[in-house]
């Protein structure tokens, strides 16, 4: 552990302690936990930022297309407050980026926000048809609902059983919180993973993991980049990345191995919500590259940019988006039973 982390222990220590109070108080009922009669399943972490949580719920919404599925987010970042039901006119800033990108990408799907995740599923509950199946983004920590199947995600890059707590690391509690999981998936694995450390990660969750919890590996597939609109030239090589998402990384990596030739990151924060002003910069540093560079962006940032208020902007831009989606490196059809055995046992 480095100096800064050993300075920061203390507070570390101080907000461990008050996390762990306050599971012990919702393990042994003094706070109340509410159980809901139909299949609540909740995707979260123990670490702040990325882990692909995203990608992850998106799985799931494809798994169980034969149902009428519902997720329900907390929105974060939006302009807005309290049970919002996603429809023709919901965007980024009224729903949030990641719920807004589940309402683009499966219409599915009956899409909501609400800080209180309680409240949201009791309104879910009021709607006609209801779900079948209630889909929970980032609810690990959301302990006054109890979800039915709780699934953890730790991050290959960033292993919860290597972390620290706040602020020495980026655990949101003690790593023994992936006693709660009823199952943990390692995302963003490199296809060239050995079994060997698949064992040996396995082994290492199952210290903090409730015994029989299986521990599943998955990693990213890119797909075929996307155009955002009808000026975009063919596609190149050489690039201008566009970020606001926690982990770009694997993302670089995989352009890397590809041989896209980055020749600038414009990196913001996770859940950024991007400005005209962003825009004309942007425009400015692609007049400094190849005549044939074009701009690339993730699938989340893509749906923020189709605001309406950046439209104009959008329009003169080679602009593309990369898709992703979640592969198994083993027991995708294990997990799919899981999943799928579970939901039919709930209904």
């Amino acid at each position: 552990m480095d100096k800064l982390k050993l300075l920061l222990w203390p507070i570390a220590a101080l907000y461990g302690g008050i996390t762990s109070l306050r599971n012990t108080a919702y393990d042994h009922g003094l706070f109340a936990s509410r159980k809901f009669n139909l299949p609540v399943i909740a995707v979260g972490n123990l670490t702040v930022g990325g882990t692909g949580k995203t990608p992850h719920v998106e799985y799931l919404l494809r798994l169980l297309q034969k149902y009428k599925v519902a997720t329900l987010s907390r929105g974060y970042k939006r302009l807005t407050k309290g049970f919002i039901l996603a429809d023709s006119k919901a965007t980024a800033a009224t729903i949030g980026d990641e719920p807004y990108q589940y309402h683009s990408d499966f219409p599915d799907v009956q899409v909501a926000v609400c800080e209180d995740r309680v409240e949201g599923v009791e309104q879910f509950l009021k709607l006609s048809p209801k779900p079948d199946v209630i889909v929970l983004d980032d609810a690990m920590q959301h302990r006054a609902i109890q979800p039915s199947l709780n699934l953890l995600i730790t991050d290959y890059t960033r292993l919860f059983y290597k972390d620290h707590i706040l602020p020495a690391g980026l655990l949101r509690e003690s790593k023994h919180g992936a006693k709660r999981a009823d199952a943990i998936i390692v995302s963003k694995c490199p296809a060239t993973i050995q079994p060997s450390e698949i064992q040996s990660i396995r082994n290492r969750i199952q210290k903090y993991s409730a015994s029989g919890t299986p521990v599943y590996f998955t990693g990213f597939r890119y797909g075929q980049l996307v155009p955002l609109n009808s000026v975009s030239p063919q596609i190149s090589k050489h690039i201008i990345l566009l970020t606001g998402i926690a982990n770009p990384e694997p993302l670089k990596q995989y352009l890397k191995e590809h041989q896209f030739k980055l020749l600038h990151h414009a990196a913001y924060p996770d859940h950024y919500t991007y400005t005209t002003t962003d825009l004309e910069q942007l425009s400015k540093e692609l007049k400094k590259h190849p005549e044939d560079t074009i701009i690339l962006t993730t699938r989340k940032d893509a749906v923020k940019l189709m605001d309406s208020e950046l439209k104009q902007y959008i329009q003169q831009l080679p602009l593309f988006f990369i898709p992703i989606e979640v592969y198994f490196l083993e027991g995708g059809d294990a997990f799919n039973n899981l999943i799928l055995q579970h939901v039919a046992l709930q209904r």
